[in-house]
């Protein structure tokens, strides 16, 4: 493997500090989906969990050794599912944890994250400001920052899913990635070329949040003064400088999908495999959707990233008067 920040013994070994009901979630061949997508897909479903995103796996990792070492609070900011997942792995760990999120974020995810005993501070303002905003509460409390995907531990928890991806048979050709702030197609992205070589790492963002795509494209960073997507977990605007370089080693491709093919692919997920996700967690379906051609033929993993939803954009988004629109 070229050098990055990962290291596939210590994924390995970090199986062990995540709460199994976390691990080996389910990975199905979803046949229903094909006839409308031209090729065989395969599904990895990491809503099926209490926090029904991903983002726990790499939580469990940092409250493990800051229990371990005796510290009792933490904080990060979060789209909505970092904040859950930290919540929930703090309280089972007795810490305090603090996030602060955008007051724009969904709903039901602030909701959730005060259900879980959290404080949660809103800002007004957009994800990357609310990094802003943890980062001084971290510096004026003492307290340990959790930010996602330039701590290593969020990087190699979710690559955990590599693990059980590269060690699932049949095997596959392609596994499509959502890309945000990288963790996840970082991790998965390292396990993956490590132990399956041959299969293509693809990651997949909105075109109303491109940074990431466009640093990859560009091998620098490039930042972005706003964002517009509905895909609110992978809408950030400043790539960090570290986690572009270990994306550049593992990511044979990154793609930009459009709005309305990110909608059509929570369609598709509720209509032909019964499953309701959040717009990020549909960036996979929506690129097979923009590049038939590309896939026909092969066989494709998808991830399913997160669903926690809002219930009232996802009735505008996949209801009947959208289907009409």
């Amino acid at each position: 493997m070229p050098e990055t920040r990962l290291d596939t013994a210590r994924i390995r070994a970090a199986r062990e500090m995540i709460d199994p009901i976390f691990l080996d979630t389910p990975l199905y061949r979803c046949e229903a989906l094909e006839p409308g997508l031209g090729c065989a897909v395969s599904v990895k479903l990491e809503t099926a969990n209490p926090v029904r995103s991903f983002k726990a796996r790499g939580t469990e990792l940092v409250t493990s050794a800051l229990a371990a070492g005796g510290s009792r609070a933490v904080v990060c900011a979060s789209a909505g599912n970092l904040g859950q997942a930290l919540a929930w792995s703090g309280r089972g760990r007795g810490l305090d944890v603090t996030v602060v999120a955008s007051r724009f974020a969904p709903a039901a995810k602030l909701d959730r994250i005060r259900a879980l005993d959290a404080r949660l501070e809103l800002v007004d303002g957009d994800f990357d400001l609310a990094r802003e905003r943890a980062a001084g509460i971290a510096r004026y409390e003492g307290i340990r920052l959790v930010e996602d995907s330039l701590d290593i531990e969020t990087c190699e928890g979710a690559a955990t899913i590599g693990l059980e991806l590269a060690g699932a048979a049949p095997s596959f050709d392609a596994v499509l990635i959502a890309l945000g702030g990288g963790a996840l197609a970082t991790g998965v992205g390292h396990v993956v070329k490590d132990l399956a070589p041959g299969v293509e790492v693809i990651c997949v963002q909105p075109a109303g949040a491109p940074a990431m795509t466009l640093s990859w494209r560009q091998r620098r960073v490039v930042t972005t003064e706003t964002t517009d997507t509905i895909a609110d977990g992978v809408a950030g605007r400043l790539p960090i400088a570290a986690v572009l370089d270990d994306l550049l080693q593992v990511a044979d491709d990154a793609v930009l999908v459009q709005e309305t093919s990110i909608i059509a692919g929570m369609r598709l997920l509720l209509d032909h495999a019964g499953l309701v996700v959040e717009p990020s967690a549909a960036l996979g379906i929506a690129a097979i959707l923009e590049d038939r051609d590309r896939f026909a033929g092969r066989h494709v993993v998808t991830i399913v990233c997160g669903g926690n939803v809002d219930p009232d954009a996802y009735r505008r988004w996949t209801g009947p008067a959208a289907r009409e629109s």
